[in-house]
């Protein structure tokens, strides 16, 4: 029996060609406010990562169904990295080498859910890996706005600001991020990370349009359904 199972690729801003997605990593509290708002420590502790499967990906212009099994859906704005090499054990200083370039997510999470894992020392899989969980913006090649290390982010929800911040406050920055993922995984051309929130993540409701961006980088504009 064969099946025919397309592999999940992603937008390539000014270009018609598509970057194929491998992986996805996403990186936990890299933003001291956001660690303070989930009652997290923002000491600089080595960062911990989880997983989004790669179909999870939507396309920042999409309209997205609200997701079965939460009554408390959660946006949360991002810098994503994506890699054109990879490796294990790499260092700090080479880390710019392999990316390919950068992109905003919303890595969208049913907060319910989350609680009720950590409460149970349960993994969070169901509350961060569901379908269309992982929203993405067309990637912007580091050959053409190199490598960005300040920039406002931002997240707006029916035209109320919510979320407003700088990358140049994650605790790990974008270097660093790549360096201690390596050491757990061997990083592969195609793998995207999510590199965390600023404060200010909150509620979507049915009917909510949720845009959002980093300067010089991109936005994302999704209506919930």
């Amino acid at each position: 029996m064969r099946f025919d199972v397309p592999a999940p690729t992603a937008e390539i801003a000014g270009s018609g060609e598509r970057f194929p997605v491998r992986r996805i990593f996403c990186v936990g509290k890299n933003y001291a406010d956001h660690a303070r708002e989930m009652g997290g420590d923002p000491t600089r502790e080595p960062p911990f990562f989880f997983s989004k499967p790669a179909d999870a990906l939507v396309a920042g212009a999409a309209d997205i169904a609200m997701p079965p099994r939460t009554g408390n859906l959660h946006h949360e704005i991002e810098l994503v990295v994506a890699l054109a090499k990879g490796g294990a054990n790499i260092a700090s200083d080479d880390a710019a080498d392999c990316i390919f370039g950068y992109a905003v997510g919303n890595d969208l999470t049913r907060r319910d859910l989350q609680a009720d894992a950590k409460a149970g020392g349960r993994p969070w899989d169901m509350a961060k890996g569901f379908d269309h969980s992982a929203v993405l913006s067309p990637i912007r090649p580091a050959a053409e706005i190199g490598h960005p290390s300040s920039a406002r982010i931002w997240l707006s929800v029916g035209g109320e600001v919510r979320q407003d911040g700088d990358i140049a406050d994650m605790i790990w920055p974008v270097a660093d991020i790549i360096a201690e993922l390596s050491t757990y995984v061997e990083l592969k051309p195609g793998d995207l990370i999510y590199t965390g929130t600023p404060a200010g993540v909150g509620r979507i409701v049915a009917g909510d349009v949720v845009e959002g961006g980093i300067d010089g980088i991109g936005t994302i504009a999704n209506r919930f359904l």
